[in-house]
């Protein structure tokens, strides 16, 4: 009995095998080539102007007679020591804006995903629509809307609500402009599209089939939305989270519309110790601060909400 073998494929010849080497050089090359743009954009509009804002974090001097690099840390030790109720403030709105916006974004973005049907397109594009408008533009028709004079405060006024919310510390007196609540409805209103969106793409990804399971199983719906919906929605919430609390924090438009002095947040500081104190190295030590402080806090809640391999 005889055996037969596939006879090996032929070698290349010699003076193929450069031309073999280099298309396989290129092919191996053409990852990097593709990632080569966003890594220059990267690089120049992001790693660059941090190093520039490292570099002016450390200068000490005057704008009179120029700055210099003196590795002067002790700037950032007394810009925390003196701006740390507008870092607690900051922090403190945007955690608030951010479960406002998921208490309000995740029922709208289920309606979306589950019971909108043939209208989900359009309810899509009412959640969209405020991004066609400027940011500016938006957080001013807010300030209208709570004037003084205007049909909310007399509402609330009415009902005796903005005798609670002064007890609790939420406004002053029998107005809403220049008061906590005012930014804090602010910032909500206009970063909830970033929570909406990401809480629908991941429960559009819910398969209604296990809706069903559960209820073969005789699960009440609070029961199925607990065991089923909600954690197969956890990468939503997470990102919804990081999109509207990153930006929230570091946002200084409302607190400077909405509300008064005793409102200001950190971004307050740093766009006024820029432009208007002239304290350049200042605000680049708040501005890393607030950085390092919201990728520590943001890290932990990755860590604690078990979503690592989910974001």
């Amino acid at each position: 009995m005889t055996t037969t073998t596939e006879a090996p494929p032929p070698a290349a010849a010699p003076e193929d095998a450069p031309e073999v080497r280099g298309r396989a050089t290129r092919k191996r090359l053409v990852p990097y080539w593709l990632l080569l743009p966003g890594i220059l954009w990267l690089v120049v509009f992001f790693a660059a102007p941090l190093v520039y804002q490292a570099s002016t974090s450390v200068q000490t001097g005057s704008l009179e007679e120029g700055f210099e690099v003196t590795w002067h840390f002790a700037t950032y030790w007394d810009a925390l020591g003196e701006y740390w109720p507008q870092f607690l403030r900051s922090v403190g709105y945007a955690a608030t804006a951010t479960v406002l916006c998921l208490v309000l974004g995740y029922p709208l973005a289920y309606l979306i995903a589950f019971k909108a049907g043939r209208w989900r397109n359009v309810v899509m594009i009412l959640v969209i629509a405020p991004f066609f408008t400027s940011f500016l533009i938006r957080t001013l028709a807010w300030k209208t809307i709570l004037a003084d004079g205007g049909p909310v405060v007399g509402v609330l006024n009415s009902l005796h609500v903005l005798d609670v919310t002064s007890w609790l510390g939420l406004t002053e007196g029998q107005r809403l402009l220049a008061t906590p609540l005012a930014v804090v409805c602010g910032l909500t209103y206009n970063f909830l599209p970033f929570m909406v969106l990401p809480l629908y793409t991941s429960l559009e990804r819910i398969d209604p089939r296990l809706h069903e399971a559960a209820g073969d199983l005789y699960a009440r719906p609070a029961t199925t939305f607990r065991r089923v919906t909600f954690p197969l929605s956890m990468p939503g919430v997470v990102a919804g989270t990081l999109l509207t609390f990153i930006p929230a924090a570091g946002d200084y438009i409302n607190a400077e519309l909405l509300g008064s002095t005793d409102q200001k947040m950190i971004g307050n500081v740093i766009q006024s110790q820029f432009l208007r104190v002239l304290d350049y190295p200042t605000a680049a030590a708040l501005s890393f601060i607030l950085m390092a402080a919201i990728l520590a806090m943001v890290t932990l809640y990755i860590r604690k909400s078990g979503t690592e391999d989910l974001v």
